[in-house]
């Protein structure tokens, strides 16, 4: 697309303006679709969904509770749905009796097992456009131009489809794109690539900043098993060097320079087969063949670095890291040796309708790091780390507006391919001061562009993450527009802070990690809004485990000189007192202390 002066230009004004279709930016999305304001949603390509849609990531990269606790009710809705889909089509249980994950687990269409849920892309496609569908202002196909700025507040943001420019005025846009495009456009203080030690005091950081040193981004694609077939494709440009220098291999090397062997269809050890890694679609189970993702080391590209690049550069990296996708897909096909003996599985079939494109490659790269902004609050290693942490839970922040748990992970990088770090994390939160920058009043950060760091990008990354991401954001915004308030002030306002969460709890967004009272429970948004104000006493047993304990005593668990304040700041605000605090004492059990509080909270923060 190329824009011209004669091209028509439609002029919009909303309140919030979602820049990008990312999964943050559909979670974003959904949760405005109750709201009364006018909101704006844009994407580069004519599919929604970021990484699990566009990008070809179908496999969810989750955490052991995904399937109760640790998500926000509109992430759960969207698996609920995707499974709903297949037991529909497919007419299957809701559960699967075998599995390679183990056995009576939710059903799982892929069977894959790097993913409790692994599915064909178009699933969550249908999804987000039928749930999307009544919104009024969403553009597809388009490409983000420019932003006017008024001072340090964004104005405008203009894109620019096949037909016509739009230039959308809001007053408050969030940056939901893969790659943090709006914060050059709006002079937005950011970062990229890994940052120095002496910066972060992360014990893992480079020793000097290395800007372009980012994580590998890769073209996922999605390949048939068709026994007896041979569906072998045309051998790529530069395949002989992609071959020696990636490697394309099953057994990647570990961090101790071992080999991690696969095999394709059997298991080594104790390795599961390659082949059901990332498998999205299980022929026994669903009928016909199998079909699997293919996301792995080998087709990660490192080469070279597409954020800021110039448009001749970024072209270039883009067309090397498709060739060198094919190429791996061309060794598999030929080279790769068979548990059967021999080389090469002539029998995968691409498949590009998987990816809905003409190549079979994914319509746009699985992007892991982004621009990133300059926060009020950075996210560093030292505060999610397990090494670093010693109860349940990571590094407590009272302005959560979100949880998340993964481990940090670091794939190869752009200047230091060998660089692959991986270290395990307690389950963390998202903080509010993350999502704002300090120099641009209307801006939130709505995806992997959040204040994180090189390394601690590596566990915020993930699927249900960015969406806690995105979901927070919209709400952010939303607030701040009843309120007339800028994100800034709301951080440093600890009522504002309290009612936001009020509102995400509303919404089924968790903000503390409690994995026996799920956002389905009654006593749900009254546990979250009393733990997030840092109740737990350091050491005691409810710090060492993710479990409330809804029957048990607080006991010395709690801190009752910050619970009785906590009391007294609410009949304040409300104005008579509606708890006797001299009841409030170490034998009264959990659930009882949310029952009385419930109303109290309700008509305080409502």
């Amino acid at each position: 697309m190329n824009p011209t002066q004669d091209m028509p230009t439609e002029i919009l004004h909303c309140a919030i303006a979602i820049i990008g279709g990312s999964l943050g930016g559909c979670a974003a999305a959904i949760e405005l679709l109750t709201t009364k304001k006018a909101w704006a949603l844009t994407n580069a390509t004519n599919w929604l969904g970021g990484q699990i849609t566009e990008q070809g990531v179908s496999a969810l990269d989750e955490h052991a509770y995904i399937e109760t606790v640790g998500a926000t009710q509109s992430y759960m809705r969207l698996r609920q749905v995707i499974r709903q889909h297949y037991m529909e089509t497919y007419d299957i249980p809701d559960t699967m009796q075998t599995s390679v994950l183990g056995t009576n687990l939710p059903l799982n269409p892929g069977n894959g097992w790097v993913s409790r849920l692994c599915f064909e892309p178009f699933v969550a496609v249908a999804y987000l456009d039928t749930e999307l569908d009544t919104a009024r202002h969403i553009y597809c196909e388009c490409q983000l131009l420019s932003a006017s700025m008024n001072g340090t507040q964004i104005q405008s943001v203009t894109v620019q489809l096949p037909d016509k420019q739009v230039c959308i005025y809001a007053d408050y846009f969030l940056d939901a794109t893969d790659t943090g495009e709006l914060l050059p456009l709006t002079s937005t203080p950011f970062v990229t690539g890994a940052e120095a030690h002496r910066d972060t005091g992360e014990p893992h950081a480079a020793d000097v900043a290395r800007p372009d040193e980012v994580q590998s981004f890769t073209f996922c694609f999605a390949v048939e098993y068709c026994t007896g077939e041979h569906h072998t494709i045309p051998k790529p440009v530069g395949y002989e060097a992609f071959r020696e220098t990636q490697p394309y291999t099953l057994s990647p090397i570990a961090r101790d320079g071992t080999p991690i062997i696969y095999r394709m269809f059997e298991s080594y050890q104790e390795n599961l087969p390659f082949w059901s890694y990332r498998r999205i679609y299980d022929g026994r189970l669903l009928g016909g063949n199998d079909i699997a993702l293919i996301n792995w080391i080998s087709n990660d590209y490192y080469k070279g670095n597409i954020l800021g690049a110039s448009p001749e550069k970024q072209a270039y990296y883009l067309d090397e890291a498709k060739r060198l996708s094919l190429g791996f897909l061309y060794w598999l096909q030929t080279e790769c040796p068979r548990d059967d003996g021999g080389v090469g599985y002539p029998e995968m079939k691409l498949r590009p309708d998987v990816m809905g494109t003409i190549d079979g490659l994914s319509k746009t790269p699985y992007i892991r790091e982004s621009r990133r902004i300059v926060p009020i609050t950075r996210i560093v290693e030292q505060d999610i780390v397990a090494e670093f942490n010693h109860g349940a839970r990571s590094r407590h922040y009272e302005d959560s507006v979100g949880i998340g748990w993964y481990s940090m992970d670091l794939h190869p990088c752009v200047g230091n391919p060998t660089s692959s770090y991986y270290a395990p994390t307690k389950p963390f939160q998202i903080p509010l001061g993350a999502l704002i920058s300090p120099t641009t009043p209307n801006l939130i950060a709505a995806c992997k562009n959040i204040g994180t760091t090189h390394l601690t990008n590596g566990a915020y990354r993930l699927h249900p993450i960015e969406w806690a991401i995105g979901a927070a954001a919209a709400v952010l915004a939303n607030y701040c527009y009843d309120h007339q308030v800028s994100p800034h002030e709301v951080y440093e306002d600890r009522w504002h802070v309290w009612c936001l969460q009020y509102r995400l709890v509303q919404r089924g967004c968790p903000l503390f990690w409690t994995v026996d009272v799920p956002n389905t429970h009654l006593h749900f948004i009254a546990t979250q809004l009393l733990l997030v104000r840092d109740l737990l006493i350091p050491e005691s047993s409810r710090w060492h485990r993710l479990e409330i304990g809804l029957d048990q005593a607080l006991g010395e668990s709690v801190s009752l000189v910050k619970l009785h304040q906590l009391i007294d700041e609410l009949h304040t605000r409300h104005g008579k007192r509606m708890v006797d605090t001299s009841r409030v004492t170490a034998d009264l059990t959990w659930g009882a202390l949310c029952q009385w509080l419930t109303p109290l909270l309700t008509q305080v923060l409502t």
